[in-house]
């Protein structure tokens, strides 16, 4: 199940919704947006940072979704904060940092290094399956916890989600946000059929209209551009993290390929051990006709 795609797409959505987590929001939380952006000096490519205004100086949230364990996601992650944060440091007044885990145990093991940190008012731990019941939650914050709900859960809280959509919110938003809960229960239950995932959610079929294929995300209008821009920033920063700087050209065909062709080569990273195996793996791919 790609969640961090899928976070990625909460948040393009909905930027508010990361302040929801925290307990003392900034007042101009509606004016915030969310990007990806790069750390100059050291090619890194950061996919989590909520923006002040650009006509305001502010607080940047940095913000990290990590579903499986990295033994040194810390060090990797306070090095491009804090190099980007002295690279703008003209831009903002202060920073605080937002990881999501789906539990306690995905978190790194070794933490006594960074303890100061972790234990600041700057520092924000949220962990998904401690949050709550999902028909209990500000919607959007149900939708995070959604993906972490066990299958037995899912479709009741998933069914609930929908109904408070239809009810409380506008057309536009309504339409998103059962788009996006569909999403997720069709990564979910791959082995379902469309139908079936159909009936699971009560949903007709005028609603929602982009109900045509969920086995295919890449098909979704509205939905396809941001889960591949979404997945193709965080294979770039696999990477850089393992090849260190990347050729341009590398970038580029990355960012080209298909939200199928990038799952794939999520996969393919592990069995690379040089970039030169990289090169050759995205030059098949070309070869082939993506």
């Amino acid at each position: 199940m790609k969640r961090d795609t899928i976070f990625y797409t909460f948040f393009q959505q909905s930027p508010k919704a990361i302040f929801d987590l925290l307990p003392n929001p900034p007042k101009n939380a509606d004016d915030y947006r969310f990007d990806a952006v790069s750390v100059k000096e050291a090619k890194f490519e950061m996919d989590g940072v909520f923006l002040p205004p650009d006509d305001a100086r502010g607080t940047v949230y940095f913000c990290e979704v990590q579903m499986q364990k990295i033994l040194d996601l810390y060090e990797r992650l306070f090095a491009e904060a804090f190099l980007y944060f002295r690279q703008n440091r003209s831009r903002f007044t202060d920073w605080q940092m937002i990881v999501i885990y789906p539990s306690r145990s995905t978190e790194q093991d070794d933490v006594h290094p960074w303890r100061a940190i972790l234990s600041s008012a700057q520092m924000h731990r949220i962990y998904l399956d401690e949050l709550g019941d999902v028909r209990q939650l500000p919607i959007w914050i149900g939708l995070m916890v959604l993906t972490v709900v066990n299958e037995a859960k899912m479709a009741e809280d998933a069914r609930a989600l929908i109904e408070r959509a239809r009810q409380e919110k506008t057309t536009e938003e309504k339409r998103v946000i059962i788009e996006l809960v569909a999403t997720v229960v069709s990564y979910k239950f791959q082995k379902l059929s469309l139908q079936e995932i159909q009936e699971m959610l009560d949903l007709s079929v005028e609603e929602p209209r982009f109900f045509k294929d969920l086995r295919q995300v890449e098909r979704q209008e509205g939905l396809q551009e941001g889960l591949q821009e979404g997945q193709a920033a965080l294979i770039i920063r696999q990477l850089t993290k393992r090849f260190e700087e990347l050729p341009e050209t590398v970038s580029t065909r990355v960012h080209n390929l298909s939200i199928s062709n990038l799952e794939k080569l999520g996969e393919a990273i592990l069995d690379f051990s040089s970039l030169a195996e990289a090169q050759d793996w995205l030059k098949g791919i070309s070869a082939e006709g993506e």
